[in-house]
């Protein structure tokens, strides 16, 4: 599914539950990348999938993210989570900048699943993605409703032999875990789409 057409499902889902209005305001006040951004995220990732540059040139993130002086979250991904009813928020620019070496935060994670695994605490990590905290090349796209403390979204340029170049890989915490959702960032938005939207709810708003 490319970009475009995921945002209008994503409206349509939005006013099916009563947000029409939330949805409006949101695109009255937003606005997409700068064509030096998308060329500076092209610079950093080569690969970046043209369906979630298509979203960017259309809302440059819903994270806390400051428009015309107001500060709005949104909801926009989901995951795996709670069947798809747990909801994420859309990473700008500027947050997927920041966070280009996020993989490197999961070295004690990694460090713990191979070589002092505990059975009890259950960490986990999917054979798919690479033993090599330090050489991962991934890029986070998405943070969840409990700001980033729970769970993150990332496209994964650098794949384990049993993996896929561009697979999603979904972090949870307690107990620690990262899984592949999905190969790929358009097979992840059919996968929500699928799944109804599920995570647009008028009671998170």
């Amino acid at each position: 599914m490319d970009g475009n057409t995921y945002i209008k499902l994503l409206q349509e889902a939005y006013v099916r539950n009563g947000l029409e209005k939330n949805w409006n305001h949101l695109i009255d006040i937003s606005h997409g990348i700068s064509q030096k951004e998308k060329q500076d995220l092209y610079d950093e990732y080569p690969n970046i999938p043209k369906a979630l540059t298509e979203i960017l040139e259309k809302i440059d993130g819903t994270y806390w993210r400051e428009y015309k002086g107001e500060k709005v979250t949104y909801y926009f991904f989901g995951s795996d989570v709670s069947d798809g009813e747990y909801p994420y928020y859309l990473y700008s620019f500027k947050d997927i900048m920041q966070a280009k070496d996020s993989a490197e935060n999961f070295a004690d994670l990694f460090y713990y699943f191979y070589e002092e695994p505990d059975e009890d605490y259950g960490l986990y990590i999917d054979d798919r993605i690479l033993n090599d905290p330090a050489n991962l090349k991934w890029l986070c796209f998405s943070d969840c409703m409990n700001n980033g403390g729970t769970s993150s979204l990332y496209i994964d340029f650098t794949p384990s032999d049993k993996g896929k170049f561009g697979q999603i890989i979904r972090f949870l915490h307690d107990p620690d875990e990262l899984k592949v959702i999905a190969d790929n960032f358009e097979e992840f938005l059919d996968m929500l789409v699928e799944n109804g939207l599920k995570f647009i709810s008028p009671d998170d708003f």
